[in-house]
């Protein structure tokens, strides 16, 4: 981590970071109120995250990061802002959504430019599989989102495949395949430099099925 990220690391994680424990957590005790949550997973440098919790303090936050000078630069920016509508983990993310996500209890799940493992014997270390989605849908409120998003093709087709095959979902999309970005999913310097290599970025929301 650099100087600053590890200063806001020792500062900021005390009250902003949550330690794995196999027991839930009481979101609205975590936040002190009742205000719909989002979970992000994989927030790399944090820099979306920081966005979305500025412009929507209305919306709870959590991210999901286990790469440190990561979970570092989220809270040097909250620090910077003053933001207090996120908390932070840093730990599995399907160990966290398991143990310490109450059932229907996110608003939203964002999952943005995973890691691809694009090459074919790789692809079953895929995040997006058929038992992540059915644990997504274990822990959204009814008409809660599964917003994702990726710069792949390939793995944009397997996700939508994989939210295809699974019951209870509804596809957002018009074309029954993808979304425009939503004004919502910050652009990230992430993306624009895959842009300007030419690189595609297809955005996926599917809303869980109400009960």
């Amino acid at each position: 981590m650099t100087p600053g990220q590890a200063s806001a690391f020792e500062i900021m994680m005390p009250d902003f970071g949550l330690k794995y424990s196999s027991q839930p957590v009481a979101l609205p005790d975590l936040f002190g109120n009742d205000n719909p949550v989002t979970l992000e997973i994989g927030f790399g440098m944090g820099a979306s995250l920081a966005q979305q919790a500025q412009v929507s303090p209305e919306v709870n936050f959590v991210g999901i990061e286990v790469h440190r000078p990561g979970v570092g630069s989220l809270l040097a920016r909250m620090r910077e802002r003053q933001l207090n509508n996120v908390r932070v983990i840093s730990h599995d993310a399907i160990e966290v959504l398991e143990a310490m996500i109450p059932a229907h209890s996110l608003a939203k799940v964002q999952l943005f430019f995973p890691d691809p493992w694009h090459k074919k014997r790789h692809h079953k270390r895929r995040i997006v599989n058929s038992t992540f989605v059915q644990l997504v849908a274990e822990k959204l409120v009814s008409n809660g989102i599964f917003h994702m998003a990726t710069d792949w093709q390939n793995y944009a087709q397997h996700m939508l495949a994989v939210m295809r095959s699974q019951p209870g979902w509804k596809n957002l999309s018009g074309s029954d395949d993808y979304v425009p970005k939503p004004d919502d999913r910050p652009v990230t310097k992430f993306q624009r430099r895959g842009e300007k290599l030419g690189h595609g970025v297809w955005d996926l929301m599917f809303q869980r099925a109400g009960s």
